[in-house]
């Protein structure tokens, strides 16, 4: 088992979306179910919340201040002083049903969010949509199950994005500029009972690591979809990870505890934990939300 420390002492029930704030030296995660946002401040090393009005699937960083949270049928700002949270947008009001998952920026700052129904697996009422700086909401990919896995290439040619339920990573070109997206190739495919693919984020050197959800590892991927590494945890269900640290070294994986029996918890102390790793590479710094 790889060295980690564990962050704060508190136990989540479906902790995602990590997000390293290179300004604060923080890192910031939700908790769906909670539901709630999270910072943990590294130079204080606490931990402050901020309940949510809804299930909570992902945050961004705003580049004018304040934090951009995808709440169910809506996006949102959170004032991280006051707590108060304004409405932005809303979509999808005809799926009641649908809630917020996987969201990350694009490096021209456009937020990338995927929706997926709360209540039915296997129900591929999902979508992926592209909220600009301008408050546009385009709608990018439809019959998505559980959306995941958002992130780009260094060289901001690939978008990889997965659908947990089908158990694969897909790999979009991309352009930068526009923000549309091209052909889509399988990348990653995982055999039944072997976990399956949750948040991912992308290495200094284009190597895709993803949370693999129910598989107690995380993957890392060449450029060409070759599995180069796994990382074994202390957790079976990480949900997703984010490089963070003053040189972008350290690697934080969140976890959930949720559909877990009272015997399973016992035997696995870290399920829902915030866990810091290192991982012998350095990320990328996350672009924030530019409207």
């Amino acid at each position: 088992m790889i060295d980690f420390e564990c962050i704060g002492d508190i136990r989540q029930n479906l902790a995602e979306g990590p997000v390293w704030c290179t300004r604060e030296h923080a890192l910031y995660w939700v908790d769906i179910r909670k539901p709630a946002a999270h910072r943990y401040d590294t130079t204080k090393r606490d931990v402050t919340t901020w309940a949510m009005p809804g299930l909570v699937g992902s945050l961004a960083i705003r580049d004018k201040g304040g934090v951009l949270v995808a709440l169910q049928g809506r996006l949102a700002v959170l004032d991280p002083g006051s707590g108060k949270v304004e409405p932005l947008v809303s979509f999808e009001p005809d799926l009641p049903e649908s809630r917020c998952n996987d969201g990350k920026c694009d490096r021209r700052g456009r937020f990338w969010i995927g929706t997926m129904n709360n209540l039915k697996r296997g129900d591929a009422s999902g979508a992926l949509y592209r909220f600009d700086p301008k408050h546009r909401l385009s709608r990018m990919i439809d019959g998505v199950e559980i959306p995941n896995s958002l992130a780009w290439s260094p060289d901001d040619r690939t978008m990889y994005f997965a659908d947990t339920f089908r158990r694969q990573i897909y790999a979009y070109d991309f352009d930068v500029e526009s923000g549309e997206l091209g052909t889509r190739r399988i990348f990653a495919e995982f055999a039944e009972g072997g976990g399956s693919p949750d948040g991912s984020t992308v290495d200094a050197d284009g190597f895709l690591w993803t949370a693999i959800y129910r598989g107690a590892a995380l993957h890392r991927y060449a450029p060409d979809g070759r599995l180069d590494r796994v990382v074994p945890l202390p957790m079976s269900q990480p949900t997703s990870c984010a490089f963070g640290g003053d040189a972008l070294d350290v690697l934080y994986v969140t976890s959930a505890s949720q559909n877990m029996t009272p015997e399973t918890l016992a035997r696995e102390p870290y399920a829902g934990a915030i866990i810091a790793i290192d991982v012998r590479t350095r990320g990328i710094a996350e672009p924030r939300f530019a409207g």
